[in-house]
């Protein structure tokens, strides 16, 4: 009797192991290639590979390396022998491959004042967001307001869209230089009294250098139409807007923030705008949002290179204070959270690239680059699987075989039919408000009970691939698109010295009040039909003009005020 139950129990807890350890792991296919092979590899939790993509005579892998749904790869390669600028995640050209080994596309772009570098990032409707060094001149700096006159490899983001096998239009482009503060040279640039009360600006004079940013990861939300980047010398992540257009994208308005290209949020070192607080990033990599369908959703995330003692590398997890398209801040603070929410210390150190992969049943992918090492984890921390590479892997990344099999559906669009939006064809939707999940809301027609911006997401038939559409502006009232309305109103100048003009026919044929708030939310003006607002009596800073038409509809414009 005693030795059948002692049978029973390890067969049983065989069972629960053998489940147990089976259950753990996070099925797919995981993709890396080392810095400068020619060569890239698919793998299984085995380690086995499944594919191996040759790029002899293509060049090194330059950085980063991204599957489409279809197994169409977009990948970064090293133009080390053409590029005049030079350094670390130099990369200078970008490829997309299909999944048969066929080169659809080689696109070079590189000089003595350009050069992409380090990560890219895929889009829905089948462009590529990438990075690049945009130089300027040491005349630029001093101009700007620099305290050290040096020549500047500053950043820019761009919108790739392809054409033909080798050429590119840049449909969208954002500019650091565009949005910069300094705070010790009144006649020159960018002047403002205040850093810490400028948080949507870099401050020129931190830890100013040639390669100054050195911008590193690059992910895009398709919900929010926003992009999230990270920043290596200044220990930074920083949110942007997308939806503005590249001339609102160089100033302090427009976009569904209505913050144009300035930043909507940063964290990692409040010392970077003059905030009190603690550095939490120490040298960062692959800042990305958590995508849907995954314990915290929604959070960044990104590896903090020596985030802890010995060092060790992490990866960290924080939950934005997001509203809609905006991030709640304290003016004259640092942005919440004041630390990470989330950590997980790695089984080793990198310290430099790398990057991680968050999955729906709560375990991790970490890629250690230096030492060639990618591990996954379970939520409690124990390690699954390991594969070493045998080089420096810059990234990593885990993808489902569904999702390698089939091609993204056609990326989805938002028409109006009565009081419906009605989106085009799709096996499963879901629709979403201002970047929030609309509870429910899982049919092909959508009634809107608000005013704002909506965007539709879409399944393909073996629902394991997600579309999203752009955002549609939509206003309950007249049905306008509210961001036609927004783009034509022009609140100007700004920056101002006191007097600010509103105008747009559209506002002024039906009628309008406005309200000037301050950064704390308290409204310190208001007013009706009236387009000049005199606020020379207020304190330099930024303010928000909020203005309600008499059809219901609400617009709001950002206003930097300097004296």
């Amino acid at each position: 009797m005693n030795n059948f139950k002692f049978t029973l129990k390890a067969i049983i807890a065989l069972t629960v192991f053998v489940f147990t350890a089976n259950a753990q792991q996070w099925d797919g296919l995981t993709y890396y290639s080392n810095s400068g092979s020619t060569s890239g590899y698919l793998i299984d939790t085995n380690s086995t590979n499944v594919k191996v993509w040759s790029f002899t005579g293509q060049g090194g892998t330059g950085y980063s390396t991204h599957l489409m749904p279809g197994g169409v790869l977009w990948r970064s390669v090293s133009n080390s022998a053409g590029n005049v600028l030079t350094g670390g995640g130099m990369t200078g050209r970008i490829q997309k491959w299909d999944y048969a080994g066929n080169k659809l596309w080689d696109y070079t772009y590189s000089s003595s004042t350009y050069c992409l570098h380090h990560d890219h990032c895929p889009l829905p409707n089948g462009n590529v967001l990438v990075i690049s060094y945009d130089v300027r001149t040491a005349t630029d700096a001093y101009n700007a307001g620099a305290t050290n006159s040096i020549t500047v490899w500053s950043e820019k983001i761009m919108e790739l869209q392809p054409v033909g096998t080798n050429s590119a239009v840049v449909v969208w482009e954002w500019k650091v230089w565009d949005h910069l503060v300094q705070n010790l040279y009144p006649t020159r640039a960018n002047y403002a009294t205040s850093i810490v009360n400028n948080p949507g600006k870099f401050n020129i004079n931190y830890s100013l250098q040639k390669d100054w940013l050195h911008m590193n990861g690059i992910d895009y939300n398709p919900m929010l139409d926003q992009i999230v980047i990270s920043s290596h010398n200044l220990n930074e992540w920083y949110v942007i807007d997308h939806s503005t257009t590249t001339a609102q994208a160089a100033t302090g308005s427009g976009g569904n923030s209505g913050m144009g290209g300035d930043i909507l949020y940063r964290w990692g070192n409040p010392l970077a705008y003059q905030a009190t607080g603690t550095k939490i990033l120490d040298v960062t990599h692959d800042a990305h949002w958590i995508k849907e369908g995954i314990p915290n959703a929604g959070y960044l995330v990104g590896l903090n290179n020596k985030g802890s003692t010995g060092p060790k590398t992490t990866v960290d997890q924080i939950s934005v204070p997001r509203s809609n398209y905006n991030y709640t801040l304290a003016l004259g603070s640092a942005y919440t959270p004041s630390t990470f929410n989330l950590r997980h210390t790695s089984t080793g150190y990198t310290s430099n690239m790398g990057s991680s992969n968050q999955f729906p049943n709560g375990n991790q992918m970490v890629c250690l680059a230096m030492s060639g090492t990618i591990y996954e984890i379970d939520p409690a921390g124990n390690v699954l699987w390991t594969k070493t590479t045998g080089g420096a892997c810059p990234q990593s990344h885990r993808y489902t075989q569904c999702y390698i099999s089939n091609p993204a559906p056609a990326q989805p669009s938002i028409s109006v039919s009565g009081n419906d939006l009605v989106s085009t064809t799709g096996v499963t939707y879901q629709w979403y408000v201002d970047g929030n999940l609309i509870p429910g809301a899982t049919s092909q027609n959508y009634t809107p009970t608000q005013n704002g911006i909506y965007v539709v997401r879409v399944t393909d038939s073996n629902g394991c691939v997600y579309a999203y559409s752009a955002g549609y502006p939509y206003t309950l009232v007249t049905g306008i698109k509210e961001n036609q309305i927004a783009a034509n109103l022009k609140v100007y100048p700004n920056p101002s010295s006191g007097i600010v003009t509103i105008d747009d026919w559209y506002i002024k044929s039906i009628g309008y009040s406005v309200n000037v708030i301050d950064a704390q939310g308290k409204v310190i003006l208001s007013t009706q039909n009236e387009n000049k607002l005199d606020l020379s009596s207020f304190d330099s800073g930024v303010y928000f003009i909020s203005i309600q038409t008499a059809d219901g509809m609400l617009i709001n414009k950002r206003v930097s005020l300097v004296k």
